[in-house]
């Protein structure tokens, strides 16, 4: 493993363990507050945290695991095994999160707690507040640092590493709950009316549920298998065909195997006359130019295959698409 990928598994375990210790805290604080209070909402932000700390605990675990080297099982390694634990987190968010902070908050407004003293609500809620700013703070700079000129979205969308967006999401997630939750404390004693503070319980659980939906479609995709960026890609294309001896690339196509480990496969016509001893040396020379270039690419397939062969399979293949039958074999 090289040094930059070190120091970024670093940084990225360093982004996790502060999300972690700071949500076991405010877990532990948030409950102690919701029993002294009778608090629908402080019961559902510890319900949150506490799933918050369930998920890093899970990315962690994901790491470790999709840091192993290949083996004859998996030739290709064990990275996109994160994507799965990501994809877990998703649902547990969903299931665990969202589902038990809006069942608690129906339980107290069909049966509101009696009002308390919320002293200890604003102040449990001020220190989860910090702490909280802190943990998404540490996030916010850790991704930010591998944006790369691109806008928050554009670099979510194409991000192939969930730890990363992950924390920034659970993390602006609570720090909205937590202003729902002491908004819902305060109306509920300004006003007498216990059920607000069961519906601001409500909406903490519908913001995650929408966190949890975003993270499933961002964790499904890479699950499934996303393409390289398409920067890289062109790069690629351009680098093999100007070598001497390529006489056109048919296709690039990629897949990423783990956050930063990308396959490659290569289709190129080279040109008749070159003999094949002069081909494999060929093939040798692209394979240490790409990977050179791109660190990030772990695995390097060319395929030597003439033009108009593959135009023909790509069009069959399109036919096929579109009639909904196979191509036909040569």
């Amino acid at each position: 493993m090289s040094n930059a990928l070190s120091l970024r598994h670093l940084k990225a375990n360093i982004v996790l363990f502060g999300a972690l210790f700071a949500n076991l805290g405010i877990a532990a604080a948030k409950f102690v507050a919701a029993a002294i209070t009778g608090s629908s909402s402080m019961a559902s932000e510890g319900i949150h945290s506490l799933v918050d700390s369930g998920n890093q605990m899970l990315l962690l675990y994901g790491q470790r695991r999709a840091s192993r080297s290949p083996d004859a099982r998996h030739p290709f390694g064990y990275g996109r095994e994160l994507y799965f634990w990501a994809f877990v987190v998703a649902i547990l968010i969903f299931a665990a999160g969202a589902g038990m902070s809006i069942y608690e908050g129906w339980i107290h407004i069909r049966a509101p707690a009696p009002l308390r003293d919320p002293a200890i609500n604003y102040i449990v809620l001020a220190i989860a507040f910090l702490l909280e700013g802190a943990s998404w703070a540490l996030a916010v700079r850790a991704f930010d640092a591998g944006r790369g000129g691109r806008s928050w979205w554009q670099a979510i969308r194409q991000s192939k590493d969930p730890a990363a967006f992950i924390v920034l999401f659970e993390d602006s997630a609570a720090l909205a709950g937590l202003l729902i939750a002491a908004a819902g404390v305060w109306l509920s004693h300004a006003t007498g009316d216990a059920r607000i503070d069961g519906a601001a319980s409500i909406a903490i659980g519908l913001i995650l549920a929408a966190v949890a939906a975003l993270l499933a479609r961002e964790a499904k995709g890479l699950l499934i298998g996303e393409a390289a960026d398409p920067a890289l890609i062109a790069m690629i294309r351009m680098m093999v065909g100007a070598r001497a001896g390529v006489s056109a690339v048919n296709h690039v196509r990629t897949i990423h195997t783990a956050p930063k480990a990308i396959f490659v496969a290569v289709s190129v016509d080279f040109e008749d006359d070159l003999l094949m001893g002069d081909a494999e040396t060929l093939i040798a020379a692209i394979e240490a130019e790409l990977k050179a270039a791109a660190p990030d690419i772990s695995s390097i397939y060319i395929r030597p295959e003439r033009h108009e062969d593959a135009r023909l399979m790509q069009s069959g293949s399109a036919r096929a698409t579109n009639t909904g039958s196979a191509p036909p074999t040569r």
